[in-house]
């Protein structure tokens, strides 16, 4: 608090400020904490051919369905059907804000399989830029992981998330995606967690989400 680390509704913490917990917003470097007891939010990994909604209309297998909980969830951004990996579902509205909104620059890493051999000179256009049909798209970071027999692997990290944006990139390159796994979200990772498995986030789990 005498750092001025602690904010409340965007205002720096002194002693005696009371907190509302149906409608204040507290901070700590900027990473809102779950002061409400009802708030949850679970890390998922979710398999292919399942959907990244609360309910779908067709049937189909929805990511909130993996989480074992009494309260209502929403998935926090998508992750396409034919895609698998990381994904936090929430219904915490404050972290869904900060974790989907641009400018809080939580970036999303991917490793993805293309069908191809990728070179430097792609992975440079990935950095610089790649025009697609809605506009230019450009990746925070990439490098090649492994590349053999006119297969590839590339790790891409993401500071935005427009529909099947890192798929459309590739293939714009001459390089189409074989598969696609999420493994990061911000600064937060879990290799033990299985396809279908998820786990309930601690306040440790959510400052690396934001990188803190």
């Amino acid at each position: 608090m005498k750092a001025g680390r602690v904010k409340l509704n965007g205002e720096a913490v002194v002693l005696g400020d009371r907190v509302d917990l149906e409608d204040d917003v507290l901070t700590v470097d900027g990473v809102p904490l779950a002061i409400k007891p009802d708030l949850e939010t679970h890390l998922v990994y979710k398999p292919t051919g399942v959907i990244s909604t609360a309910d779908d209309p067709q049937g189909r297998p929805t990511v909130v369905e993996l989480v074992v909980s009494d309260t209502r969830l929403y998935p926090v951004g998508r992750l396409d059907a034919d895609s698998e990996g990381l994904i936090l579902v929430s219904n915490d509205g404050e972290l869904t804000y900060r974790v989907t909104h641009p400018s809080f620059e939580v970036t999303k890493t991917y490793v993805v399989e293309v069908s191809g051999s990728p070179t430097p000179q792609a992975i440079k256009k990935l950095v610089d830029g790649v025009l697609l049909d809605d506009g230019p798209a450009t990746a925070v970071s990439a490098r090649i992981l492994d590349s053999h027999d006119g297969r590839g692997l590339v790790e891409i990290v993401m500071g935005e998330g427009r529909n099947r944006e890192v798929r459309r990139m590739l293939h714009g390159l001459g390089l189409p995606v074989t598969s696609l796994v999420r493994v990061a979200i911000g600064g937060l990772r879990d290799a033990n967690l299985k396809p279908g498995g998820s786990r309930l986030l601690n306040a440790a789990d959510i400052r690396k989400i934001f990188g803190k």
